[in-house]
């Protein structure tokens, strides 16, 4: 039987207080719907139908990498008439699976267990909580069977002891859902079509409704507001970050990272406290990462450390390599083996070559740079003239001096060497030495500025 999986993701969030759709709030750095959605895919459905309603064609273009079909709810009367909406388009010898667009947090191990028990009647995904108020509560008979769910609203004061609660989360064969959806009605006192209300439908026909038990509460866990997206947000950080250690990781403080796209790592990787890592991240053997440190789409190699208050974006380092303190690395940078960033540095679009140094307080941009080089403090190539980018090439072995201006587009040939203090505009060719700085004059018997009369 063919899996097919529908995602309600109609609501409008008001407690969110945002314009934006409630589904479209980033835990990791994407969308609440994006990781039901992945989730959903690892069950290898043959369809995944999301059903819209707030904010529809901006939820459609934020997941537009992905294929799915959409479904419109127009009106918001229940989880019932959402899914009712989308059963057009599901085969009727499909199993169907419904999530919810808020709840991100349920793994697939739980999914499959569930859709192993939707073979001949609907099962459902209950959860045992601490505080089942506000949730619809299960009722079950003295044998344990599942009978049905009794909403928070409508239950009576003996109902709402009970702590197993409704996930929303249900499994069902196609022809189940419509032949029973239809028959759902809104006799509640939110007149909205609920879907648990198949189960009591399937129940009365003689099916035997099955269940299965999440393992973790907070795997149920629905945004509703940014409390709870807090709270999903951490959980979900957490796990990563273990997953880490258990690959083995050194995580100085499993609560102090945050992790926005995918990390690889390799042996004997140290992450030290407050380090963000953004998209796809690979950390070969030995890195170590100090404190608040930004990486994106980074290639670090085996060795190379990354000292504290760095950030990296788009950038590979190489192995053995030294960047930072507090040094920022932009779109386009290539750190050879055995390089060193140091601290207050900039690179853009820099290939910086094996062994070489841009030790401190130094913008380098645009430029090709040779083996063993040595760029002094507060050496600059000037790469952009107000309307074009013009590119630094520096050979082996060339040598720097602090407080230097490297006016691009600019040729030094290997062994040339900058004096400090200097401008340099014209070609500087192998072994050559450059010097072009104002002459210094020293005048004796000057008279030291002092203060005028009338000021204190």
């Amino acid at each position: 039987m063919n899996l097919e999986v529908i995602i309600l993701a109609a609501g409008q969030g008001t407690r969110m207080k945002s314009s934006l759709p409630k589904v479209l709030h980033p835990v990791a750095g994407r969308p609440l719907l994006q990781h039901v959605v992945e989730t959903a895919q690892q069950l290898q459905p043959v369809a995944i139908h999301v059903v819209v309603g707030h904010g529809a064609q901006q939820v459609q273009e934020a997941m537009g990498a992905f294929e799915l079909n959409w479904v419109q709810q127009t009106e918001q009367l229940g989880t019932g008439h959402a899914v009712l909406q989308a059963m057009p388009a599901v085969s009727a010898d499909s199993t169907v699976l419904v999530l919810y667009g808020d709840v991100p947090l349920i793994e697939k191990v739980t999914l499959e267990e569930l859709i192993g028990q939707a073979k001949e009647a609907p099962a459902l995904l209950t959860a045992i909580v601490a505080d089942s108020a506000g949730y619809g509560r299960i009722l079950r008979s003295e044998e344990g069977d599942l009978l049905g769910v009794v909403e928070d609203k409508d239950a009576d004061n003996e109902q709402r002891t009970i702590d197993e609660i409704n996930t929303g989360v249900l499994a069902a064969p196609a022809a189940d859902l419509s032949a029973y959806l239809p028959r759902v009605g809104n006799e509640n006192k939110q007149s909205e079509y609920y879907l648990p209300d198949v189960l009591s439908l399937a129940v009365a026909q003689g099916k035997k409704v099955a269940s299965a038990v999440a393992e973790h509460e907070l795997e149920i866990l629905g945004v509703n507001d940014r409390v709870q997206l807090n709270q999903v947000e951490r959980e979900f950080q957490r796990r990563q970050a273990e997953g880490l250690m258990r690959q083995g990781v050194w995580v100085a403080d499993a609560q102090r990272l945050d992790i926005r796209g995918g990390v690889s790592v390799g042996a004997e990787v140290s992450i030290d406290v407050n380090v963000v890592f953004e998209g796809k991240v690979e950390l070969g053997d030995g890195v170590s990462i100090g404190p608040n440190c930004y990486l994106k789409n980074v290639v670090i190699e085996a060795g190379a450390c990354i000292h504290a208050m760095s950030h990296l974006e788009e950038v590979h380092v190489g192995a053995q390599c030294n960047v930072g303190p507090y040094a920022r690395l932009r779109p386009g940078t290539v750190l050879e083996p055995r390089a060193r960033v140091g601290n207050f540095v900039e690179t853009k679009k820099a290939h910086v070559g094996v062994g070489s140094k841009i030790n401190h307080l130094s913008y380098v941009g645009d430029c090709e740079m040779g083996q063993g080089v040595n760029i002094g403090a507060g050496t600059i190539t000037c790469n952009y003239d107000g309307v074009n980018k013009h590119k630094t090439e520096i050979g082996n072995g060339v040598f720097i001096g602090s407080n230097s201006t490297i006016v691009a587009p600019m040729q030094i040939a290997d062994g040339g060497f900058v004096a400090a203090g200097s401008t340099v505009t014209k070609a500087v060719g192998e072994q050559e030495l450059a010097v072009s700085r104002a002459k210094q004059r020293n005048i004796s018997g000057w008279q030291r500025p002092g203060k005028s009369g009338g000021e204190n």
